[in-house]
């Protein structure tokens, strides 16, 4: 059973929604009267419909030096609030 819904319905309703889903029902979700996603059930082999591609940059995030700093970070923060 094909149906379509607006986005704001899956948004209050997303429970019952993804137990419709789930029982075999496939779904539009429409932003402004456009189809902008479909909620089928997964395939028997999940993620084999899925196009998936490798990450090109990598994190490196351990390789960062700890800094020093005179300042309280919510000092900062509270003057760059205040710029706004």
């Amino acid at each position: 059973m094909d149906k379509t819904i607006p986005h704001r319905e899956l948004r209050n309703n997303s429970s019952a929604v993804l137990r419709e889903v789930q029982s075999g029902a496939t779904i539009r979700i429409t932003n402004h009267g456009e189809v902008v996603a479909i909620m089928t059930p997964p395939t028997a082999s999940p993620g084999s419909d899925v196009r998936m591609r490798r990450a090109s940059v990598r994190g490196g995030f351990g390789q960062l030096q700890p800094i020093e700093i005179d300042t309280p970070s919510q000092q900062i923060i509270d003057e760059l609030r205040g710029e706004r």
